[in-house]
């Protein structure tokens, strides 16, 4: 299981009830989460008492309790990173804190090529490495490329989402940076790219169970991540440096989502290996699971 190790403005403090009690910053939250079903870890002076919890109606959806009130948005930062979080619908903070130890390969990676690149000609590499993040919610691996020295295009079908982006950016230092935005279906995005002829060193894609597209098109993944796959096959470059799936979805194992990379992918020389993502809770010795990642890596 992948961690997260380099966190100080995110800790798990408590779980249990179905419930998790987070540090975000300066401020205290208690969300639900369907995977906790063992009683309370371990007792913490804020289980009954943060600043808000979100409460999950029986009709579906939910609602925060606010014990204080909090800003609109606060920030936090991890590394060089800074992302701005708020207490959205569905329980939500804008930003998945196990995702880190993603951010973190795939910035090594980028930073790794850019050198070894800068190395054989003898001074900086005049050629973008370009990264494709495919449902890109909010930017966590669009800054976190992106301040590793790559051009990335971001692609969400939720127009809020995409402005959310662009903000995490822009608190980054990363205004000016080479970024594309898009507000699109992701398959027609990619039938497009495709025939433009435009290429990606690095794929990212967080595909959520289902969705809909901005002009109602349904995503179903288990009915339509393989053929994303193979389709972004098509706009990976003569030498791709990785290929990352990410995966909340109940049900779908690490074997599952490594096999649909090993079968689209066969065509370049790369290793593919498939982890569950998790985060620590503080002084318990408890992991949260908190879904699977799948990654094709160019060979050395």
């Amino acid at each position: 299981m992948q961690l997260p190790t380099h966190w100080t403005d995110y800790e798990l403090l408590a779980t249990g009830d179905g419930d998790k009690l987070e540090r975000w910053g300066d401020f205290i939250l208690r969300r639900p989460d369907p995977q906790i079903i063992w009683p309370l870890s371990q007792p913490h002076p804020r289980w009954k008492s943060p600043d808000a919890r979100y409460h999950r109606s029986n009709e579906g959806g939910g609602s925060w309790d606010m014990k204080k009130k909090l800003p609109e948005e606060w920030i936090v930062k991890y590394r060089d990173l800074t992302f701005a979080v708020k207490t959205m619908g569905f329980k939500h903070t804008g930003l998945f804190p196990e995702q880190a130890v993603n951010w973190d390969w795939m910035s090594e990676k980028i930073q790794s090529r850019v050198n070894s690149q800068s190395t054989i000609d003898h001074r900086p590499s005049t050629t973008p490495l370009n990264v494709l993040n495919l449902f890109a919610y909010t930017g966590g691996a669009t800054v976190a490329c992106a301040k590793a020295g790559a051009e990335v295009c971001h692609v969400d079908a939720a127009k809020n989402m995409v402005t959310r982006a662009k903000h995490n950016a822009e608190l980054s230092g990363l205004a000016k940076h080479p970024i594309r935005y898009i507000t699109d279906d992701v398959f027609k995005f990619v039938e497009r790219e495709i025939r433009r002829g435009r290429k990606y060193d690095g794929i990212i894609m967080d595909p959520p169970s289902y969705g809909r597209g901005p002009k109602g098109e349904i995503w179903k993944v288990e009915e339509q991540l393989f053929d994303l796959i193979k389709l972004c096959a098509q706009v990976f470059s003569e030498k791709p440096l990785f290929f990352l799936v990410n995966s909340y979805t109940t049900g779908f194992s690490a074997t599952v989502v490594e096999n649909l990379l090993r079968l689209n992918l066969k065509k370049f020389k790369g290793e593919v290996s498939c982890d569950e993502l998790g985060l620590p809770e503080t002084g318990s010795g408890i992991i949260l699971p908190c879904g699977i990642s799948a990654r094709w890596t160019a060979q050395a």
